[in-house]
C-alpha cells in the first residue's frame, strides 16, 4: 500500500518548573524543538532574538548557541528547533518561559471517481430553501500541502487565466532550488513553494540529490505530494487515465479554483520517504505567515502515549486554529487493530479511509476453462504457466528468505496466499520477480482484498477463488496448468460503497479517549491522481514505467478529499471558524453504504462502528447546509487545557490573548473535564456513574427562526435523557445549550457501545455520535426518561 501517512517514533517531553541553569554541552547530540507558546505579539526578529537569548543559557558562548539553532519558528507561534543533547534538553524544560521539550523524531512515508460518488458533480448547484448556493470550487481559497513537494509541470497545476489575479492577502513566495525555476513554475494556480532540510540533514546527513535520486527544491521526486495536491486543489484535467485505459475520465481536486502553496518537508532517503519534526514545525510557521487558508498533511505520529504539544503536527495545529486555519490530517495506516489511529488532537480534523463504488475486475481463465474473477490492474492480455507457491518457496509463503526453485517460477504466473506466513501481495510480488516469475494471482480474505500496483502484474482474488485456482494447479499432475488473465476493466456503481478500508487506524486515542477519533472519513482506496513522470508508480528503483497519472491507497488519500471540501466551505463561509468547519462535516456525514445497509469495517467483519468511520463518510454538500454547528473560541480552549492540567501561567502562553479573555482557570468554570469540549460527538469513555454534559449549539441555517427536536439512540449499555428536548431559534437568539444526561444500565466489561442523538427541523439532520463505555454499575436507580429518550425536566450541568 502506497498512500502517505507518516509515522512517528517515541519523543519525551517534559514541562516547566524552574529557572534553568547552564550546563556544559554533552556529546551525542540531536534535534529538539523547545515550545514557548504564541509569539506576545514580537516581531519575527524580536522573537528570534528572544529564542538565542533563551538558547545560550545552555551553550557556554553564544557563538555556539548560534550554530546549535536550526529554526526560530516566530509568526504562528514562539519557538525554536536546535541540535541539543539530553542534559541540555532537560535543562531547558525547567525553564518557566517553556511549555515543553521534544526530540523532533524521524517520520517514514505510509501511503477521479471519487468526487462524483460523493455527489460534486461539475456545475454542481446546491438548491436551497428559498435561495440558490453556488459552489464556489474553493474560489481564492488557498490550501498549504505539507507533504514530498509537486511537479509544477502537470496539467493539475497548470496556470489558468480564469483564476484571477493571486489574492491580495498571500504574503508567500515561491523558492527556486534545483530543476524548479519560480519564474516557470508557479502561476496563478501554483502560487507558492518552500522546501526544508535543517531538520532531516542534521540527523541523516545530507540528502542525495545525484542521479535525480531527489531535488533540493521543492520539486517532488516521491510523486505523493504531486497525488495528495491533484486530490485537493487540482485542476479539471480531461482523458485522464491510468497508463491510457484504467480509471479514464476527468481528473479535478474537490477545489479546482482553490489556490496552491506546496510545503516540501518530506525527502526521498533510504528508498523511503523521511520527515523531520523540526521541518514540519517550520513549514507550519511559514504557512500561517503566508495566509494560507487550510493545511492538508498526510502526515502523523505513532499512536501516541505523552500529552499534547509533544509533536509538531499538535503545536502547529492548534495555532492554526487560534489563527482560523482549518488542519486536515491522515488518520493512519495501522488498522483494523484498535487504539492506532493518529493525530488525535482535537483541534485537527483526522480522517480515516474508505472505498468508492468502483472496481477493475480481472478474468483469469484457467486451462480446464473455469474462470474466476478478480480485481488488478492488468493492462494487456497474459497467457503463460502456472504454478503454486510451494513449487517456487520453501514453505510456500512467498518471500524472499524462502526462495528455493527459480526455475519452477522463470516465466510462470505464482498463486501466492496471504495466510501463509501472512505475506503482503508487494513483498510476494518482489520475491516472484527475484524468482523470474511474471506475475502474480494473490489469495487474501475479502476484507482485506485490495488492488495495488506491485510493479509484477498481480491480481487479487479472495480465498474461496484461490483455493478453486490451487486445486486445478494439484489436479493437472500431468500437463501443466496454464492461464490467460485478461486486461483489467473499469467498472462503476456496481459494488456496494463505502466501507472502512480495513488498513484505516482505528480509534479510540491513545491520550484522549473521551475525543472520538477519527473524526470523519472520505474515500482512500485506488485513488488516481497527477503523478509525476520521472517517478514510476512504484517508485521502485527496478520499475522503470512512467506515468503522468497513478493510482494510491491510504488514509493520505483521503486527507487531501476533505482538505478539498473543507477549502469549499471556506469558500461558501468565509466567516466560519475551523471548530464550526468540522462540526458541519461531522454533523451531516452517513454511515451507511449506497444500498442502504450499515457501513462494513474492512478486515473485521462487522459493521463499522464510530472508531472506524468517526461520525461517517464525509458529505460535501450537506456539509455546506448543516442547520447547527458546534463552535468552539478561545475561552473552551482555555478550560480544556485546564481541564487537561495546563497551569494558568502555562495557557496564557498557549492561547492567544484578547481583551476579554480570562485564561485563569478558576474563572473558566473548573471543574471542567474533557468530554466537556463543544465536539460535535460525545464519547464517555470510563462511566461509573450517571454523567451530564453541555453542548452548545449555533444556528447557520438560512432560516433564522427554527425549531429543533431530538431524537435518542441509547448506547447499550446506558440509558440517555436530553433535555431540553426542543430547540428554539430566533434572529436575535441563534445559540442553544443543551444537557446529555448518561446513566449505566449495563455493564460493559470494557467493551465501548454506540449511540446517536439527532436534532432536526424537518429539513435538516444534526447527527452527533454517542459511545459509552461502561466501567462500573450503580448503587440506586437511573432517572426516567421519555421513550424517545428525552428528559421531563432540566438537569444540572
Amino acid at each position: 500500500m502506497a498512500a502517505l501517512l507518516l509515522l512517528l517514533v517515541v519523543s519525551s517531553l517534559s514541562f516547566a518548573s524552574i529557572d534553568s541553569v547552564q550546563c556544559t554541552p554533552e556529546s551525542h547530540s540531536h534535534v529538539h524543538i523547545v515550545y514557548l507558546g504564541h509569539n506576545n505579539g514580537l516581531t519575527p526578529s524580536l522573537t528570534t532574538r528572544f529564542h538565542l537569548q533563551l538558547l545560550s543559557r545552555v551553550f557556554a558562548e553564544l557563538d555556539e548557541a548560534r550554530q546549535a539553532i536550526l529554526y526560530s519558528y516566530s509568526y504562528g507561534f514562539s519557538g525554536f528547533a536546535a541540535l541539543l543533547n539530553s542534559t541540555q534538553a532537560t535543562t531547558l524544560s525547567e525553564s518557566e518561559e517553556v511549555i515543553s521539550v521534544f526530540r523532533s523524531r524521524m517520520l517514514q512515508l505510509h501511503t477521479t471517481r471519487s468526487w462524483d460518488f460523493m455527489g460534486l458533480s461539475l456545475h454542481l448547484q446546491m438548491e436551497q430553501p428559498s435561495s440558490q448556493m453556488h459552489l464556489k470550487y474553493g474560489d481564492d481559497v488557498i490550501v498549504g500541502i505539507l507533504d514530498t513537494g509537486v511537479w509544477p509541470e502537470s496539467k493539475s497545476f497548470r496556470d489558468d487565466s480564469h483564476l484571477g489575479p493571486i489574492p491580495s492577502s498571500w504574503r508567500g513566495t515561491c523558492v527556486g532550488g534545483q530543476q524548479f525555476d519560480p519564474a516557470t513554475a508557479c502561476n496563478r494556480k501554483l502560487i507558492g513553494a518552500r522546501y526544508y532540510l535543517a531538520g532531516i540533514e542534521s540527523e541523516l546527513g545530507p540528502i542525495n540529490t545525484t542521479g535525480g535520486t531527489e531535488y533540493r527544491s521543492p520539486r517532488d521526486r516521491v510523486g505523493h505530494g504531486t497525488h495528495t495536491a491533484s486530490t485537493a486543489v487540482g485542476a479539471v484535467s480531461p482523458n485522464a487515465s491510468y497508463f491510457g485505459g484504467l480509471g479514464r475520465g476527468v481528473a479535478r481536486g474537490g477545489a479546482p479554483r482553490a489556490r496552491l502553496a506546496v510545503y516540501k518537508v518530506c525527502w526521498f532517503k533510504d528508498l523511503t520517504g523521511r520527515c523531520s519534526d523540526a521541518d514540519i514545525l517550520a513549514a507550519f510557521d511559514d504557512a500561517l505567515h503566508d495566509g494560507v487558508h487550510v493545511i492538508s498533511a498526510s502526515l502523523g505520529s505513532s499512536p501516541p502515549l505523552a500529552p499534547l504539544f509533544a509533536t509538531s503536527t499538535e503545536v502547529g495545529s492548534f495555532h492554526a486554529m487560534q489563527l482560523g486555519v482549518s488542519t486536515v490530517f491522515s488518520a493512519g495506516n495501522d488498522g483494523p487493530d484498535a487504539a492506532m489511529v493518529q493525530n488525535v488532537s482535537p483541534w485537527g480534523i483526522t480522517v480515516a479511509a474508505s472505498t468508492i463504488d468502483r472496481r477493475f475486475p480481472t478474468v483469469i481463465a484457467l486451462g480446464n476453462n473455469a474462470s474466476v474473477v478478480g480485481d488488478g490492474f492488468i493492462v494487456k492480455d497474459m497467457e503463460m504457466p502456472l504454478v503454486e507457491s510451494s513449487s517456487v518457496f520453501a514453505d510456500g509463503t512467498c518471500s524472499f528468505d524462502q526462495l528455493v526453485n527459480r526455475t519452477a517460477a522463470s516465466g510462470k504466473i505464482v498463486l501466492c496466499f496471504s495466510t501463509i506466513g501472512m505475506v503482503s501481495s508487494e513483498g510476494a510480488a518482489l520475491a516472484v520477480y527475484a524468482g523470474g516469475g511474471s506475475g502474480v494471482i494473490f489469495a487474501d480474505t475479502s476484507s482485506r482484498k485490495s488492488n495495488q500496483d506491485n510493479f509484477l502484474p498481480t491480481v487479487h482474488v479472495n480465498l474461496r477463488q484461490g483455493t478453486k485456482i490451487l486445486n486445478y494447479i494439484q489436479s493437472r499432475s500431468r500437463q501443466r496448468p496454464t492461464v490467460h488473465i485478461s486486461a483489467s476493466r473499469t467498472v462503476v456503481g456496481k459494488t456496494p460503497a463505502p466501507a472502512i478500508a480495513y488498513f484505516s487506524s482505528r480509534g479510540p486515542s491513545s491520550i484522549s479517549p473521551n475525543i472520538l477519533k477519527p473524526d470523519i472519513t472520505a474515500p482512500g482506496v485506488n485513488i488516481l491522481a497527477a503523478w509525476p513522470p520521472k517517478s514510476s508508480p512504484t517508485v521502485l528503483p527496478l520499475d522503470k514505467r512512467s506515468t503522468e497519472w497513478n493510482f494510491d491507497t491510504g488514509t493520505s488519500m483521503s486527507c487531501p478529499h476533505v482538505s478539498g471540501i473543507v477549502a469549499i466551505l471556506k469558500s461558501v463561509h468565509p466567516t466560519w471558524s475551523p471548530a464550526a468547519v468540522k462540526s458541519a462535516l461531522m454533523t451531516t456525514a452517513y454511515v451507511h453504504d449506497d444500498t442502504s445497509d450499515a457501513m462494513l469495517a474492512g478486515g473485521t467483519m462487522k459493521a463499522a462502528d464510530a472508531f472506524d468511520t468517526g461520525a461517517g463518510h464525509v458529505d460535501p454538500l450537506r456539509a455546506l447546509d448543516p442547520g447547527l454547528v458546534y463552535d468552539a473560541d478561545a475561552r473552551d480552549h482555555v478550560r480544556y487545557l485546564c481541564g487537561l492540567g495546563y497551569t494558568e501561567a502555562q495557557v496564557r502562553q498557549m492561547v492567544l490573548p484578547s481583551p476579554a479573555l480570562n485564561t485563569s482557570c478558576a474563572g473558566a468554570g473548573m471543574p471542567y473535564g474533557v468530554s466537556d469540549l463543544n465536539y460535535p460527538a460525545i464519547v464517555l469513555a470510563e462511566l461509573g456513574a450517571a454523567a451530564t454534559v453541555k453542548r452548545t449549539v449555533t444556528n447557520v441555517g438560512l432560516r433564522r427562526d427554527a425549531v429543533y427536536h431530538a431524537t435518542v439512540v441509547s448506547p447499550q449499555g446506558a440509558r440517555v435523557a436530553v433535555w431540553p428536548p426542543a430547540l428554539v431559534f430566533s434572529p436575535r437568539c441563534a445559540k442553544a445549550e443543551y444537557y446529555v444526561t448518561v446513566t449505566p444500565a449495563k455493564l460493559s466489561r470494557g467493551r465501548y457501545d454506540f449511540g446517536e442523538i439527532v436534532w432536526s427541523d424537518g429539513y435538516h439532520r444534526v447527527r452527533t455520535p454517542l459511545v459509552v463505555r461502561v466501567t462500573n454499575l450503580p448503587d440506586a436507580g437511573a432517572q426516567s426518561t421519555d421513550e424517545d429518550g428525552t428528559a421531563d425536566h432540566p438537569h444540572a450541568a
